[in-house]
């Protein structure tokens, strides 16, 4: 996709816990009214919709942090209870101007993709600058201690910044914590930022066992 394609105003999916990058790849299960609206709305469009953390959970209208990711549904599926499972493919970063008036159930956003332009890019990275072993041996004793499993196979395939982008989605961080990585731009720097939030939650968590 070119920067000519993308859409300036985007429905928004805000959920918790949950950040899409580009070129990842997210599966979701919709089931609320509203996002079920939003789903059939996309599919009859281009099928693009756009993931953001809510700061709150409990506001049915809740504040949402600026930035997120525009992706795309590519699978669909619906189940025999009319929920809706989908896999949205990550596209691009987005940085939220305003809210959109709208008298859909759903929000909607206009959005600016300026800071973020190189996600549509290839990106050529030297993955010996990094120490991907070293990384993924501390990834691998923090998630043993929270009871994930996690193939390090496959991960070792894949390069420094779709690494990051996918321990990003898939450990158990804060919100605070995923925010920070999907704000972060540079390889270089979301590469730090992963090693600290990995680092302290290290940390952490052996001060809690030694204090049980």
């Amino acid at each position: 996709m070119n920067t000519e394609n993308l859409p300036k105003k985007i429905a928004i999916f805000p959920l918790s816990n949950a950040v899409v990058f580009p070129k990842t790849v997210l599966p979701l299960n919709i089931f609320e009214e509203r996002y079920i609206q939003l789903i059939n709305d996309c599919m009859k469009g281009t099928k693009l919709f756009g993931m953001v953390q809510p700061k709150v959970r409990t506001n049915l209208k809740p504040e949402v942090y600026t930035v997120g990711c525009l992706g795309k549904i590519t699978s669909f599926n619906e189940t025999k209870d009319k929920r809706f499972l989908i896999t949205l493919s990550g596209i691009i970063r987005f940085r939220i101007k305003e809210e959109s008036t709208t008298i859909k159930m759903y929000r909607e956003f206009n959005v600016d993709y300026s800071d973020f332009l190189q996600d549509l890019n290839i990106l050529k990275i030297d993955n010996n600058k990094f120490d991907t072993n070293g990384l993924l041996n501390k990834v691998k004793i923090f998630l043993e201690k929270k009871s994930y499993s996690i193939e390090i196979k496959e991960l070792k395939k894949l390069n420094i910044d779709q690494l990051i982008s996918t321990l990003s989605m898939i450990s158990p961080f804060s919100v605070e914590e995923k925010q920070k990585l999907i704000e972060t731009v540079e390889t270089e720097y979301r590469y730090k930022a992963l090693e600290e939030i990995i680092n302290f939650n290290l940390m952490d968590t052996n001060r809690y066992k030694t204090i049980q």
